[in-house]
């Protein structure tokens, strides 16, 4: 499916599903391979982005920018713990829990779960809560081909996802201090999870997605608040009920359970309408003007016909 793209949106930054930026190669297969690593196979492939004039305007942020400045309060409250401690969390051998209402319950190793499925280059932009924003190159695949493995049954209406519980690897579970009931959970409604933006991420910038961004793969949702894109999952459960979500049980007022980005509905603390685009400086703020679905407006709008979007936030 090619996505047509609004022109708010540099070329530069989203690449629609099978078309790969020029500029870089990605692998059309992948494989998990001794030791947790990402292997990718030697079969690459380019193509234009479109036949619209290439829009360099906006750059990717840098890749040290997105690998040491993350939100990961399972390793930390600070914008560096992940990069610091995130290394003690194991990631090989790594087992995910499918549960609910699917064709297919069980456990698998994720190197069953991925066989054979195509990963491809996606950049998006990734705007946070907090009203900073990156533009990242993820590597990963449609949520959907997952989905489709394991055959959600009729009566699903929701997919839940959770992130990894082990106090033992991941110090910010076992803080005195953390108000979070863990483990992290997440959860989309299921035609959100078919849509072709919803992203498994296995790597970044062509390389094994690092601890510190939820190896070995998470969600991206990229209309959404970062937030709702949950790390390191271990679980997915297909629901017939809205899923009890961490921040949204946390703080309602403040983390509603769609969570798009909506610069017209400030979060109650500070305005939505603007965001700092990392890399930024005192003295260079970078701020730039957030759009709505965070400029996927165009490609996931329709999801939301009808709805009240200052209500349902």
């Amino acid at each position: 499916m090619l996505i047509r793209k609004p022109d708010s949106i540099a070329s530069s930054e989203i690449t629609p599903e099978r078309v790969y930026v020029s500029r870089r190669h990605f692998a059309r297969s992948l494989a998990l391979g001794a030791g947790g690593a990402l292997a990718l196979s030697s079969g690459m492939s380019r193509a234009s982005l479109t036949d619209r004039e290439l829009d360099n305007s906006l750059e990717l942020t840098p890749e040290g920018i997105i690998t040491s400045y993350n939100n990961f309060y399972e390793f930390g409250t600070g914008k560096d713990d992940p990069k610091k401690y995130a290394h003690e969390m194991t990631i090989d051998p790594w087992q995910v829990k499918v549960t609910g209402a699917v064709a297919k319950p069980g456990t698998y190793d994720i190197e069953e779960l991925l066989d054979g499925i195509a990963v491809e280059e996606r950049i998006y932009r990734l705007r946070c809560v907090e009203a900073w924003s990156m533009v990242v190159p993820w590597m990963g695949f449609s949520l959907k081909a997952l989905l489709d493995r394991l055959q959600p049954l009729g009566k699903a209406k929701y997919v839940e996802f959770h992130t990894l519980h082990r106090p033992s690897e991941m110090r910010g579970q076992r803080s005195f201090f953390s108000g979070i009931d863990w483990p992290y959970v997440e959860g989309l409604r299921l035609d959100e999870a078919y849509h072709p933006l919803a992203t498994m991420a296995v790597g970044l910038y062509g390389k094994p997605l690092p601890n510190q961004n939820g190896a070995p793969w998470r969600l991206v949702v990229p209309w959404k608040y970062g937030f709702k894109s949950v790390k390191s999952i271990v679980e997915i459960r297909l629901t017939e009920r809205q899923p009890k979500t961490t921040w949204n049980l946390l703080q309602p007022s403040e983390y509603g359970f769609y969570a798009n980005v909506n610069p017209a509905v400030d979060h109650p603390r500070w305005s939505q309408a603007m965001e700092r685009r990392l890399p930024s400086t005192l003295f260079s703020p970078n701020r730039v003007p957030t759009l709505p679905f965070n400029g996927y407006a165009e490609e996931v709008a329709g999801l939301y016909a009808g709805m009240d979007l200052r209500r349902h936030y």
